[in-house]
């Protein structure tokens, strides 16, 4: 990226010149496309041609005949005929969210309707393709009316479909004209008309926005289903007790008994979704309460599906559990959290399909909205990425000591978003897992062995054999201890130091966790302990000698000469050789047997 120049004063370039540097490559184009003659403005685009009108619709009488076919079929067994009979319906005006519950209840009052009014001759409906509207028939509350869309189709209009409920109202006392009978008829139509077909004209009155026997019958359905949901749940929990006392599984035996509460929510709601549709309620009042029930259906069905979800997780984590890899203790909850987003992604869709929400317009709405989520989304995908190089690496596993950036603690979960590590102070620091792509990860719990490197300070009184024996004493005891590392170890004299003679000792265990690993060192250095003891070997505390030379006091001995000086060091070192390791003879290199 270019930045702007600044002059001493510290002031930008002016603004118009920063113009021109960024125009400049652009210039030559310009000048060209200038010197061609002006090309003539561009034709304006044609409007995309209308879908074409099916021939089910393309006139009066074809739309009648899709009607009275469609109807027809379902009285003989085909009920998904009822689709076709309400496409001829111009349903323009019903809200979207109950536009097909209502569209079928109206598709049986206009069939209702022309049952009661005259036979329909179909030959003698208009088949022309454009005109005036067809009326088929005037009423005092309306008229039954098919007129051409904008678009080509003919339709029962708006109208037509906005009086059906008054002109049926208006021919409730009519016998039918045509039919196999009035008992075998009724049995196709909706439960609501049926039943308000028998129901005394005074639960038929509206003194508040609905009929009496709707109110009536809104408080059974709701009675109902409480009921159902607290039947289903005493069910459910009554269920779960006696599977929890009975399962040999001890990851599901401290589930909690109201585990499955949310089905009994969702039954409930199942009820009022299925029996409000049987009611035959206004346009308004359906709206209102399907769309309540539809959305109380959506998120016990979720809730629902979650329960179920950590069923699935706590028998995962067991199996986990029982494994010694630790790679499935980290794939396997991860199992339960994408199932859980794609049970929430269902939920979402479900409810925006309910409401008809137009996502994409939604989306392209958002404007700056969208531009925060795409940054929001780089950071999902960067730790999306990391998860995946922490998996796929097996940098590290749930349970692993780690240090990063300078956080030391016990891996405690590894989520899509973020790992969480436990601190050895008890607290809980949750790392982003895009830190995993570039971090430097010590990984303590993928060691095999674990060091001990000390110093045995022994008093400088100590005789050489002794110190011979306690050496090869404690190597004795890491060949006797269990855990210890037999192939690799050093205990070796190895320094004067200046109070003490130090012995090195350079050992392993091989332990799986850091609470054998100080149970073992433990009994180790008890043991060298009790062996020092037993060789009476003491350990040299940090002391200082003080020596007071008197005053007056000369050494009597006489000085020997250089030369019997030399000779008498060179003669006891080589008796000293040839009393330990032999003169001339060279020891092979340290090898471990184990034994």
């Amino acid at each position: 990226m270019m930045g702007v120049q600044t002059n001493k004063s510290g002031r930008g370039l002016p603004m118009g010149l920063l113009l021109f540097l960024l125009l400049l490559p652009a210039l030559p184009a310009l000048a060209q496309e200038a010197a061609s003659p002006a090309a003539p403005p561009p034709a304006p685009a044609a409007p995309p041609a209308p879908p074409p009108v099916p021939e089910t619709l393309i006139s009066p009488r074809a739309t009648m005949e899709t009607f009275l076919h469609a109807m027809n079929d379902i009285k003989r067994g085909k009920p998904e005929r009822i689709e076709d009979a309400i496409t001829t319906l111009d349903l323009s005006q019903v809200n979207p969210l109950v536009r097909k519950e209502r569209g079928r209840d109206l598709a049986w009052m206009l069939l209702e309707i022309m049952d009661r009014t005259r036979i329909v001759v179909v030959k003698r409906v208009p088949s022309r393709t454009k005109g005036k509207p067809y009326v088929f028939k005037k009423y005092k509350a309306g008229m039954i009316r098919i007129s051409r869309m904008p678009d080509g189709r003919w339709l029962f209009d708006a109208e037509t479909v906005e009086k059906l409920p008054d002109i049926l109202e208006e021919l409730a006392d009519k016998a039918r004209v045509k039919g196999k009978g009035k008992e075998e008829d009724e049995l196709f139509l909706p439960w609501h008309m049926r039943i308000r077909a028998r129901l005394p004209d005074k639960l038929k009155e509206a003194p508040f926005l609905l009929e009496n026997w709707h109110w009536i019958g809104i408080l059974v359905i709701v009675v109902a289903g409480v009921v159902l949901d607290k039947l289903l749940s005493l069910i459910l929990r009554l269920m779960v007790r006696r599977c929890r006392t009975a399962t040999r599984r001890v990851e599901f035996r401290d589930i909690s008994e109201h585990m499955l509460r949310p089905f009994g929510l969702m039954a409930m709601a199942v009820l009022w979704w299925l029996c409000l549709n049987l009611l035959g309620l206004p346009e308004q009042a359906m709206l209102v309460l399907l769309v309540a029930v539809k959305f109380l259906a959506a998120i016990s069905g979720v809730w629902a599906a979650y329960r179920l979800v950590d069923l699935l997780a706590a028998y995962l984590l067991a199996q986990a559990h029982r494994t010694a890899s630790k790679m499935d203790d980290a794939l396997f909850p991860l199992i339960p959290r994408t199932l859980k987003i794609f049970v929430t992604v269902v939920g979402i869709i479900f409810i925006a399909d309910t409401f008809n929400m137009n996502v994409s317009s939604l989306l392209a709405g958002l404007g700056l909205g969208g531009l925060a989520f795409a940054l929001a989304a780089k950071d999902l995908v960067q730790n999306l990425f990391g998860s995946v190089t922490v998996l796929a690496d097996r940098t590290f596993s749930v349970g692993d000591w780690i240090i990063v950036d300078g956080i030391e603690g016990t891996v405690e979960r590894i989520g899509f978003r973020s790992t969480r590590i436990r601190t050895f102070y008890n607290s809980v620091v949750t790392l982003p897992n895009a830190r995993f792509i570039t971090a430097e990860v010590d990984n303590m719990g993928e060691r095999r062995y674990r060091r001990m490197k000390c110093n045995l300070s022994l008093t400088y009184d100590t005789p050489p054999d002794r110190i011979e024996a306690f050496c090869e004493g404690v190597r004795e005891l890491v060949r006797q201890h269990p855990y210890m590392r037999k192939d690799y170890y050093q205990v070796y004299l190895n320094q004067f130091a200046a109070a003490s003679l130090d012995v090195l000792v350079y050992v392993f265990w091989e332990t799986p966790d850091w609470s054998t690993e100080l149970r073992e060192r433990h009994r180790f250095l008890l043991d060298v302990l009790r062996l020092a003891h037993r060789l009476e070997v003491e350990f040299a505390f940090p002391t200082q000698t003080l020596y007071i030379k008197r005053g007056g006091e000369a050494d009597m001995r006489p000085e020997s000469p250089r030369e019997e000086a030399v000779g008498l060091g060179r003669q006891e070192a080589r008796s000293i050789v040839a009393e330990t390791t032999g003169t001339g003879v060279r020891p092979p290199p340290v090898t471990f047997s184990g034994d």
